[in-house]
C-alpha cells in the first residue's frame, strides 16, 4: 500500500512540476556525479543568489520525488498523507495564480537505479549541467551491472542540456572529461591542474591564533585574474571543488570572480560534511557523518592527515559501515583500514562491515590497543566521552544508516545546538 501511495504521489507532483516549469520557465542548473553533489549545489546557490532570485534543492532532494518537490517549493511530507495533499494543493495554486517564481533553480540530480535520470530528463531540460566526480568504486551500485552503467545513467543529464547551454566539468576527473568530449555544448573546466579553465592554487588549512581549526583558504585563477577565497567552518578538498564549480556557474552567467569570492565569505557549509564543531574537553570534531563511500572516506582521511595538532594531541577516526557497495564492500572497508593506519592514533569502528576496517588497520601494524569496535554509534559516542582528551581531533564518518551523528551528539560541546549543527535532526529521523 505504501509503495502504491508513493507511486501516485510521485506521478502527481511530477505532473505539476512539469506544468510549473512550462508556465514560469525558470533557468535550471543541474548537478550530478558520484561525489560532492550536495555541497556543490549549495555553493552554487551562494554564488548565484548574489545576482538572481534562486531556489535550490533542500538537503539531498535529488530523486523522482525530491526534484519535483524543489520545483514546487515544498518540503518532504514523509508518510503524512495530509501534508502530501497540502503539497499537491500548493502546486495547484502555483498553476492557477500568478506567483513570484525563482529565476533559477539549482537542482541536485541523482540515480539509485537504472532509468532514474533518463526518466527525469524526459521533462527536465537544464541550461547548465555540472559534473562533479565519479568514484572509482561507486556507491548505489547494487542495482547497476557495473560502474560504466552508472556513468551512462548520469550522462543522460548532459544529453538533456539545452542547445546553447553550458557544461561544467571537473577537469581532475577522467570520466567527467570523457563525457565532455561527447558534448557539443560550450564547456568550462575546473580543477587543480593548469589545463583547466578555472584553477585552484595555494590551498591550505586555516587556523585561528590559538591554533584551532577554522576552514580552508585558496586562490581561484581564471585567465589573468586571481582572487583569494576563504571558506569557514569545514575542511577538505570537496570545498575546493564545490567552490570551483560555483565559480564556473557564476562565470557562465557573467558573475565575476571577485563577486563570487565575496559571496563565499558567508557561505554556510553543509552539515555533516567535514563540518568543524567544538567538542567537549576542548577537543575539535570533524563531522563528516552525512554519508560515506570509499572515495569520500579517503578524501576525509587525507584531510585529517594534513591537520596539525598541538601539544601532542591525538587524531581519532570514528568510522561506521559504508553501505551500497555490493560485492566491493569487504575489500573497500579493508583497504580503508590499511590506508588510515599511519594517519590516526586511534580507530573506532561502528557496525559489522566496519570490522573489516579494523582488520585492515591491524594487518598494517596499527596496535590492537588503539582500535575499538562497537555495534552502534551511541555506544561508541558514550565511550568517546571518557576516552578523548584536550586538543584531540576526532573525525566521524559513516553511511546514513549507521547514524554517526548520534556519536557526535555525545561529544559535542553544545548539544543544545544539534538541530542547527547536525544532520538528520528532523522529527522523522529522530523517531527512527
Amino acid at each position: 500500500m505504501k509503495a502504491f501511495f508513493k507511486i501516485i504521489i510521485s506521478s502527481v507532483i511530477q505532473f505539476e512540476a512539469r506544468l510549473i516549469l512550462n508556465k514560469y520557465k525558470p533557468k535550471i542548473v543541474a548537478v550530478t556525479g558520484s561525489v560532492g553533489k550536495t555541497s556543490t549545489k549549495d555553493t552554487i546557490y551562494s554564488v548565484m543568489s548574489t545576482s538572481f532570485y534562486v531556489r535550490k534543492s533542500e538537503k539531498s532532494f535529488n530523486s523522482d520525488i525530491g526534484i519535483p518537490l524543489t520545483i514546487l517549493g515544498c518540503n518532504n511530507a514523509w508518510s503524512d498523507p495530509i501534508m502530501w495533499i497540502c503539497n499537491i494543493w500548493d502546486g495547484i495554486k502555483l498553476l492557477v495564480f500568478k506567483n513570484n517564481y525563482p529565476e533559477w533553480l539549482i537542482l541536485e540530480v541523482g540515480a539509485d537505479r537504472p532509468g532514474d535520470i533518463k526518466n527525469v530528463t524526459k521533462w527536465l531540460k537544464p541550461d547548465v549541467v555540472v559534473l562533479t566526480k565519479f568514484a572509482k568504486t561507486p556507491v548505489h551500485i547494487e542495482f547497476f551491472k557495473n560502474r560504466d552503467e552508472i556513468i551512462k545513467e548520469k550522462k543522460y543529464l548532459v544529453d538533456a542540456l539545452k542547445h546553447g547551454g553550458t557544461l561544467i566539468v571537473n577537469g581532475d576527473d577522467e570520466d567527467s572529461m570523457k563525457i565532455r568530449e561527447s558534448s557539443k555544448n560550450n564547456s568550462i573546466v575546473y580543477g587543480t591542474d593548469k589545463v583547466s579553465d578555472l584553477v585552484a592554487s595555494n590551498i591550505e588549512i586555516n587556523y585561528s591564533e590559538d591554533k584551532k581549526l577554522c576552514g580552508m583558504a585558496f586562490r581561484v585563477n581564471y585567465n589573468n585574474d586571481s582572487v583569494p577565497v576563504v571558506m569557514k567552518g569545514s575542511l577538505g578538498s570537496q570545498n575546493i571543488y564545490s567552490a570551483l564549480g560555483a565559480f564556473a556557474v557564476g562565470l557562465s552567467q557573467k558573475i565575476n570572480l571577485t563577486t563570487a569570492g565575496i559571496s563565499l565569505l558567508n557561505h554556510d557549509t553543509p552539515r555533516g560534511r567535514m563540518k568543524i564543531i567544538r567538542g567537549i574537553k576542548d577537543t575539535t570534531i570533524i563531522d563528516d557523518t552525512y554519508n560515506s563511500s570509499p572515495v569520500a572516506l579517503a578524501s576525509a582521511l587525507n584531510t585529517l592527515k594534513e591537520v596539525k595538532v598541538k601539544n601532542k594531541a591525538r587524531k581519532i577516526a570514528v568510522l561506521g559501515d559504508m553501505m551500497e557497495l555490493g560485492k566491493h564492500s569487504a575489500d573497500e572497508h579493508y583497504k580503508a583500514g590499511q590506508f588510515l593506519a599511519d594517519i590516526c592514533d586511534n580507530l573506532f569502528t561502528v557496525g559489522i562491515r566496519a570490522r573489516k576496517i579494523a582488520e585492515g588497520a591491524l594487518d598494517t601494524e596499527m596496535s590492537e590497543k588503539n582500535i575499538f569496535q562497537f555495534e552502534d554509534s551511541v555506544e561508541a559516542g558514550k565511550f568517546l566521552q571518557e576516552f578523548i582528551k584536550k586538543n584531540d581531533i576526532i573525525l566521524l564518518k559513516g553511511s546514513q544508516s549507521t547514524r554517526m551523528e548520534k556519536a557526535v551528539l555525545e561529544i559535542m560541546a553544545e548539544p543544545e545546538k544539534a538541530g542547527e549543527l547536525l544532520v538528520r535532526q528532523e522529527e522523522e529521523w529522530l523517531s527512527r
